[in-house]
């Protein structure tokens, strides 16, 4: 597996997104021995990248990860998140940056992942109520502390990036990104690299969409989060099947699957960028890896980069990114 650079965090290219072992789709928290023998296969295999957050159950991801890295946690780079709990209330779902709420929120974590460290620790989503100098100087006053080893920030404005990152360095930022989320590219994306901070896609297989594995929501268990997401809806799914027709066209062409042709389109798109493909399967994950090896020649990436822009919105609530 290759590895790439955020900020000063070595890490393997393709790291493993856990959420899905325990929150939001079919099938989360139906398997734990099936998950953590994904997470012990991911070891074998190279991957040193490992990403979950507190809200992932909530906490029982957090737990679940810990559990199966064991003794191994000192060889790989955890990333976990946090701010999105009312630690200071009742512990309800809400954003709170406020210095004291991520506090409880790290230590919290800790706790749950078993280690004395987290290397990557992000807010979660941002919160407008509170100075982002504030909440940073919290992530700096951790780092201090020896209890993270950088922080970033999840879905965050360009002109907040720039903000935090003059109060202390960002080590790397996490937004939706793939084959039919390109919006980091007008932005975002020249920002990281003028500043040097990392990238980290989350979703690079568009939740699972550009794998192909998925035509119908009915596919989808009921409180699969996927069936309220507009790009799965009607006639927008309709379209979006397009772009997974044209995926696989270049796959079938490349001699590899639509998932690995997905992550290496945003493995050729430069250095200091991780993304974290999801899964809770071994086979799955073997796939994913596999796409490591992928090299795609110059007229397939120019195919794809070609593709449309998928139909609809990312979220059915989009006030709640890119703020």
């Amino acid at each position: 597996m290759k590895h790439t650079l955020l900020g000063s965090l070595d890490v393997s290219r393709l790291g493993l997104g856990t959420m899905g072992m325990s929150a939001f789709y079919s099938g989360a928290g139906s398997d734990d021995a099936e998950s953590i023998r994904t997470i012990r296969r991911a070891l074998e295999l190279g991957v040193t990248f490992f990403d979950t957050a507190e809200i992932y159950g909530p906490f029982i991801n957090e737990e679940l990860l810990g559990t199966a890295l064991g003794a191994d946690r000192d060889s790989v780079v955890i990333a976990t998140k946090g701010g999105t709990l009312k630690h200071l209330g009742d512990g309800s779902y809400g954003f709170d940056g406020h210095p004291e709420n991520l506090r409880i929120a790290l230590e919290g974590s800790l706790k749950r992942l078993g280690t004395d460290h987290v290397d990557l620790y992000y807010q979660h989503r941002m919160d407008p109520t509170v100075p982002i100098e504030d909440t940073v100087g919290a992530f700096a006053e951790f780092i201090a502390e020896g209890k993270i080893l950088g922080y970033g920030l999840s879905e965050a404005a360009t002109e907040r990036i720039r903000a935090a990152h003059a109060v202390h360095p960002v080590t790397a930022i996490q937004t939706e990104y793939s084959l039919w989320s390109r919006d980091p590219e007008a932005e975002l994306l020249p920002l990281l690299r003028e500043l040097g901070i990392g990238f980290v896609p989350y979703s690079p297989l568009g939740r699972g969409f550009l794998t192909g594995a998925i035509r119908s929501i009915d596919s989808l268990e009921p409180s699969d989060f996927r069936r309220n997401n507009p790009r799965f809806e009607g006639e927008n799914l309709a379209e979006n099947l397009k772009i997974v027709d044209a995926v696989e066209s270049v796959a079938t062409e490349a001699g590899a699957t639509p998932a690995q042709v997905a992550l290496a389109w945003i493995l050729a798109q430069g250095e200091g960028i991780a993304p974290i493909p999801g899964t809770k399967r071994v086979s799955r994950l073997e796939e994913n890896v596999a796409a490591d090896a992928v090299v795609l020649t110059p007229e397939q990436l120019a195919t794809l980069s070609a593709l449309p822009a998928p139909s609809g919105d990312r979220y059915a609530d989009m006030s709640t990114v890119n703020r």
